[in-house]
């Protein structure tokens, strides 16, 4: 099993890293093939500030090459890097993005240029180009620091740097802990290749910084600080999106530079965040000046890093509990949802294929060489190859719940994900150098151990902070011994993974009994008129009897509201045709009419286009859409009645594409096509919408294959393999087909599993990054859809499987005592009205926290 994985692995990297398609840009659309330049395509706000116009991808991923044992490859990428790549070009980046994407692709290619060189076969013309490029860099970066508290503001212009009317930058106030406090490791290495100590001394200061506003009750920081005048502007603490790399730059720090002030402040931190944060297996944000409250009852995914650093920590059983955890949420989901809660229900449903759980899983391997770990890792591939592999490349998950698709494969995706998963299945013979003489940075770069003793840097440590006394056995095994600590016996990680297994499916929420058990609106109407005297009797004044009167007929109207705007759940549109086989899934609106089909089987059929296309009157090629999934543009007429004239004509489904050209689901809300106003009870055809961007990708299927089969549904569905078997293509197709052919029988080369059911809702890049999507298209989006965000939702949403099948009793149940029991009296069914004013306030707190944390 373990070679057959690596010997894949492998395949699928070198495919990826093939630059067919996007070179020279920084990275690739897998779903457009093409290449995605800043500028051409629509804003996706902070997530574009990673994008420089120099090549990002390809300098992400110059070391994978070389893990891969593709020396010739890399040769041939560093000569591209050094003869096409601009670094001084009018272009406003991310310094947390850039430094460890770029400065740190740079200085792990140099690291392994120069290993090479010394091997005596390659690159024995090479002579320090790549580091030279990093400290040009690194000199562009540095204007960021000149701020008097020495963090750095979080973007810069390449060309003009900071503050400079044509730099467009320079005016931001905040920034995050981890933009601020991962640039150690980058910025002392290149002091260390360069003897320019000014980077390293930069790098500290802003680490220091960062200490030295520390809550120093709880020992804890904060996600966001103000970086002129250090006041903490989000006070919540966790180890996920926001602080998550400040914490593995500490003591990674310490390892690569053997300064001992580095370990005793990530030993601060980490007693604090075991005391606090980590709730078995979960790991929770806290209020940094209440530690014992937690800020928010859901997880982001960027924490899955925090097993492998534990495991470079040696704190050997949370790293277990926490990993097994987000794999048994990984197995429920597919992938790990950008943000799950702690029943472990989606929260933000995105995933933009992440490497930190695979990166905890190959650190959790070598630790305690336990296969489990390599089962894991085979899971994960096979995810990707079965989910995520389109024709051009790897997509990104738009929403795990129905396996739509994005158009984005971010460089980390070749930098970290393939590299980790690589390393798990590869022997040692496999490494053509010994990869323990390297540290991994955040982005997986390396960079080598014998810098500890290279041009030092003359910063003295800090010694204007005491450090807390820890009482932690742990802390003697920082920088552990496997052999000694972790003894190669799997029953022992299995003894604290076993507790957990069934941590998942055993979890319902609670919530929703509360919501399904609620009276309906006319009983509540009826409280509120009998109820009156309680007010007047129980209530301060007659002012706060009329204020919570009022409160209810809100709350009343509210529900009225919620039932005429019930939020619709996102559907899926598959291509199942040649040559994409259900490999690219499109992102699709609902319909608040017509067939749903969530209750009914997914619609399948081939598409073409209705005359007139807008679908406003009655169809001149009926024969053409007789059978088939009619294609209609937005606009002219009411969506019902495109649906009418669509379903007169023989059609058997219908997709409305948007004519807002360049409109996209990656930077748009959910669209939910209403009704006309009248009944539509007699539209029995599903519909669905499609932004422009999704729209094209079938409209040009249909230029390249004409016949194009689609699967109109609520999530979906796997592959079929027979199919892909039966649809080969033939030898004597064009060149451009035998890609898809060679992607298509490489993922046949894993055993196909069944499709884990899905759940609610969905985070971006990096730390910096963290928002939901942007809602600039918000204007053409009904007021349902503005609240579309699952966070708000989540509660009144069922839950697939056991869950599922727990609420619909429930519901049954409730209406079956309705219905048997008219006479009853309504007081009897009805909760007391201080329980339900109760349930109102915390669900009213509850919103108002999860819109501070989407804010």
């Amino acid at each position: 099993m373990e070679k057959s994985h690596f010997d894949l692995s492998k395949q699928i990297l070198e495919q990826c890293v093939h630059m067919e398609h996007a070179y020279p840009a920084d990275e690739l659309m897998p779903l457009t093939c093409r290449g995605r330049v800043r500028g051409q395509e629509p804003s996706r706000g902070d997530v574009d500030d990673a994008l420089g116009k120099f090549s990002l991808t390809l300098i992400d991923s110059l070391d994978t090459l070389v893990v891969l044992n593709k020396t010739k490859e890399f040769e041939d990428a560093v000569r591209k890097v050094l003869r096409d790549v601009n670094l001084d070009n009018d272009v406003v980046v991310s310094v947390f993005e850039t430094n460890i994407r770029v400065l740190g692709g740079l200085l792990g290619g140099h690291s392994l240029a120069i290993m090479l060189k010394e091997k005596g076969e390659y690159m024995q013309w090479y002579n320090d180009e790549l580091l030279q490029m990093a400290k040009q860099l690194g000199y562009k970066l540095l204007p960021a620091f000149n701020t008097t508290s020495g963090l750095p503001y979080p973007r810069i212009n390449l060309k003009f740097g900071i503050r400079k009317p044509e730099a467009r930058t320079g005016t931001e106030t905040d920034t995050c802990t981890a933009c601020a406090g991962t640039l150690i490791l980058e910025f002392a290495a290149l002091s260390r290749f360069t003897g320019a100590t000014i980077f390293e001394e930069y790098a500290r200061k802003a680490l220091d910084f960062l200490w030295e506003k520390r809550q120093r009750s709880s020992n804890l920081v904060g996600v966001t600080i103000n970086i002129h005048t250090g006041d903490w502007v989000r006070k919540d603490s966790g180890v996920g999106a926001g602080i998550d790399s400040y914490y593995e730059y500490l003591l990674k720090a310490y390892v690569l530079l053997g300064d001992d002030s580095f370990l005793e402040r990530f030993n601060t931190h980490y007693d604090a965040i075991m005391r606090y944060i980590s709730q078995p297996p979960l790991l929770l944000d806290v209020h940094i000046h209440k530690p014992m409250l937690n800020a928010r009852t859901w997880m982001d995914a960027l924490l899955a890093f925090f097993p492998g650093l534990q495991v470079l920590k040696g704190d050997i059983r949370p790293a277990i509990e926490t990993h097994e955890m987000l794999y048994q949420v990984i197995k429920k989901h597919n992938f790990l949802p950008e943000a799950f809660t702690t029943d472990f229900r989606v929260h933000w449903a995105q995933h933009p294929l992440r490497p930190e759980f695979a990166e905890s899983t190959y650190f959790l391997y070598k630790a305690t060489g336990d296969p489990y770990y390599l089962e894991v890792g085979k899971t994960l591939i096979e995810n990707l190859n079965k989910y995520a592999r389109v024709p051009c490349g790897f997509a990104a998950m738009k929403d795990v719940r129905t396996g739509s698709h994005e158009d984005r494969m971010d460089s980390f995706f070749l930098a970290e994900m393939f590299k980790y998963l690589y390393l798990l299945f590869a022997d040692k013979e496999d490494i053509i150098f010994d990869i323990e003489d390297y540290i991994f940075t955040t982005e997986a770069h390396l960079l080598p151990l014998w810098l500890s003793t290279t041009n030092q840097s003359m910063s003295k440590k800090n010694t204007t902070s005491e450090y807390t006394e820890l009482d932690d056995s742990n802390f003697d095994w920082t920088c552990p011994n496997t052999q000694i600590l972790f003894p190669n016996d799997p029953l022992y990680a299995q003894s604290i993974r076993e507790p957990l297994k069934n941590v998942v499916d055993k979890s319902c929420p609670r919530g929703i009994i509360r919501v399904l058990n609620l009276p309906k609106p006319e009983l509540i109407l009826s409280l509120v008129r009998l109820s009156s005297s309680l007010f007047s009797i129980s209530a301060a004044s007659s002012i706060d009897a009329e204020d919570g009167l009022r409160f209810m007929q809100e709350m009343i109207e509210l529900s009225s509201q919620q039932q005429k705007e019930q939020q619709l759940p996102p559907r899926a549109v598959q291509i199942v045709s040649h040559p994409f086989f259900g490999r690219v899934v499109l992102t699709a609106g609902p319909a608040q009419f017509g067939l749903d089909l969530s209750k009914h089987k997914e619609t399948r059929g081939f598409v073409a286009s209705s005359k007139p296309y807008n679908g406003c009157s009655e169809l001149t090629n009926p024969e053409a859409v007789m059978g088939k999934i009619a294609l209609i543009q937005r606009g002219q007429c009411m969506f019902a009645e495109k649906a009418r004239n669509i379903q007169n004509a023989g059609a058997i489904g219908g997709i409305v594409i948007d004519d807002n050209e360049g409109s996209s689901s990656d930077t748009a809300p959910l669209f939910q096509m209403a009704g006309d106003g009248k009944d539509t009870d007699d539209i029995k055809i599903p519909m669905l919408f499609l932004f422009s961007k999704e729209g094209s990708i079938i409209l040009d299927a249909i230029r390249e294959y004409e016949e194009v089969e689609v699967l109109l549904s609520d999530k979906a569905k796997d592959r079929d393999p027979e199919m892909e078997n039966e649809e080969q293509p033939s030898s004597e197709n064009d060149s451009q087909n035998q890609s898809a052919e060679q992607m298509t029988s490489i993922s046949q080369e894993v055993d196909l599993i069944d499709q884990e059911s899905l759940e609610e809702s969905s985070l971006n890049s990096h730390p910096e990054s963290l928002s939901p999507a942007d809602t600039d298209n918000a204007a053409s989006v009904s007021p349902s859809e503005q609240n579309s965000n699952p966070a708000e939702n989540h509660e009144t949403t069922s839950l697939d499987g056991e869950c599922t099948d727990l609420d619909n009793q429930l519901q049954e149940q409730s209406e079956t005592e309705e219905d048997s029991s008219p006479n009853v009296s309504w007081g009897k069914k009805v909760q007391p009205i201080d329980s339900i004013l109760a349930d109102w306030n915390e669900d009213i707190e509850a919103f108002e926290m999860m819109e501070k944390d989407e804010l």
